[in-house]
């Protein structure tokens, strides 16, 4: 991989980095300002439904910090955008949209068909 697109990788996760970095804060905020009592059972259950949804949401992004940690630690040591099952690489239209990805399409392609089989 050229150096370019390393810096391009580096300066996308780290940007990826920062915006999951600041919607954790910005809920935390929000949930801790939003002491609100409801007279109806059904307000309060909606405020409650989306306080839920948000949460999960913020799971799965701090779920995906530490991949995006990762990746960065990839780009540092040489081996961002080499599969992980075969060895071979990555394509940069596979990295630009998924630039966490530890395998590359084909690779990627038999896992899922092998999970497919297995949950049957």
């Amino acid at each position: 991989m050229e150096r370019e697109d390393l810096h391009y990788f580096r300066e996308m996760l780290g940007q990826m980095l920062e915006e999951i970095q600041q919607k954790g804060q910005s809920t935390l905020e929000d949930m801790s300002g939003s002491n609100q009592a409801y007279a109806d059972p059904a307000d309060r259950a909606s405020q409650e439904s989306d306080q839920f949804f948000t949460l999960r949401l913020r799971d799965r992004d701090r779920k995906l910090v530490s991949k995006v940690k990762e990746a960065l630690e990839r780009i540092e040591d040489g081996t961002y955008g080499l599969c992980d099952s075969c060895g071979g690489e990555i394509s940069i239209a596979r990295l630009k949209a998924r630039p966490v990805t530890t395998l590359c399409i084909a690779c990627k392609s038999k896992q899922e068909e092998n999970e497919k089989i297995n949950k049957h």
